[in-house]
């Protein structure tokens, strides 16, 4: 009988962590960039509706590279446009590696994965589609001119979650 508590004890435990460690994805999509080149002059779209005006979400931006990145930071340029015309737009810098030259991300093998905070605690509040466009910014110390083939990004994603309680 002894063993059979245990046991019981020990898969609700292992069920309690899985489903606390549950996020309610209300949206997530990435898009692949060409041989792993972004190119300056394209943005990437993500288009999304049907969110709960009622509800906070948490949204990233999910970035995939490979040892092609040769950049510690990546600087991004992003516009949410709303349904009933407002946009928003942001100039973003994200560390992508620490000093001595580790990726950050997450992964095994050449491509790590990024979840970088976008906006935090945020409410949709019109019913319509919004759109978020991202762009990079990067630029070459020194240099006025953007890096027009910027490569080692893989895909740009973006992933919606509703915020937890």
């Amino acid at each position: 009988m002894h063993i059979r508590n245990l046991k019981y004890l020990l898969f609700s435990g292992v069920f309690a962590l899985v489903s606390s460690c549950e996020t309610q994805t209300a949206y997530s999509e990435y898009k692949q960039l060409y041989k792993g080149v972004w190119q300056a002059e394209d943005t990437v779209q993500f288009s999304f509706s049907d969110l709960d005006l009622s509800e906070r979400y948490d949204v990233y931006l999910n970035l995939r590279n490979d040892n092609n990145f040769q950049y510690s930071n990546l600087f991004l340029i992003t516009e949410l446009n709303y349904p009933g015309g407002e946009t928003v737009s942001d100039t973003l810098e994200y560390e992508m590696a620490l000093p001595d030259g580790s990726w950050l991300g997450k992964g095994f093998g050449s491509v790590k994965e990024n979840k970088l905070w976008y906006r935090e605690n945020i409410v949709f509040p019109d019913s319509g589609v919004y759109k978020l466009k991202i762009s990079h910014a990067m630029r070459q110390n020194g240099k006025v001119d953007g890096i027009s083939n910027l490569t080692g990004i893989t895909d740009v994603g973006v992933e919606i979650s509703k915020r937890t309680k």
